[in-house]
């Protein structure tokens, strides 16, 4: 009997730590080829485009135009450079620290993209020119009006909107989900919680007081 006990119990275990351990693998895996894809295709704008010369994909409207980028995300904070690296570098670590409570598959595919995203341009900052901490970022992708960009800040932007949509909705970084102020969990002990031992009579007391009471036969 213990030995089954034993057996259940361990199985049980393996299971929670397979739970914990899949949406931290996620994140993981979605970082990873938003950085790769990242890296690839700025080294190959790099090495092909003029940036005096953009190249066409849908007229002048979606075009690849090398630039070299000094701010954040579509060219805002241009001159804090150094700033920004270490506004990245904080992003990272904090990815990391939440992805010990991370439990749910959405909230590790938007942790995921904005992670890669952020390490795609601190590889930027950190390696390309004029140096450490200062190097500028490789934007190409120009759509209309829209400032130019590159594949890390798409993931950027698209895993910021999924969590806020994530957040919206209810979902926790944990798995759990919660509703709206008017739904009530029937297991927080609040007000809609009904005891059924509340009005069910003692039975001891009433046969108690039924023996006292009672008439002698």
């Amino acid at each position: 009997m213990g030995v089954h006990d034993d057996a259940g119990e361990g199985s049980g275990e393996g299971a929670h730590a397979r739970r914990r351990v899949r949406p931290v693998v996620a994140l993981l895996v979605v970082a990873l080829i938003i950085l790769v894809a990242d890296i690839v295709t700025k080294t190959i704008v790099v090495a092909t485009i003029d940036p005096m010369h953009p190249v066409s994909i849908i007229g002048d409207t979606v075009t690849f135009t090398l630039i070299r980028n000094s701010g954040a995300a579509f060219s805002m904070a241009t001159g804090y450079t150094w700033i920004l690296t270490l506004v990245a570098v904080a992003v990272v670590i904090g990815i990391v620290r939440f992805s010990k409570r991370l439990r749910s598959g959405w909230w590790a595919l938007g942790l995921g993209l904005v992670l890669g995203g952020a390490m795609g341009n601190l590889v930027d900052r950190l390696f390309r020119s004029p140096g450490p901490l200062r190097g500028h970022v490789v934007d190409f992708i120009s759509v209309g009006w829209w400032p130019v960009f590159n594949v890390a800040d798409s993931a950027v932007v698209c895993g910021a909107i999924l969590m806020v949509i994530l957040t919206l909705f209810g979902v926790d970084i944990d798995g759990r989900s919660h509703g709206g102020p008017g739904e009530h969990d029937p297991g927080d002990g609040g007000p809609g919680e009904h005891d059924p031992g509340e009005d069910a009579p003692d039975a001891r007391g009433a046969q108690g007081t039924s023996g006292k009471d009672s008439p002698d036969a």
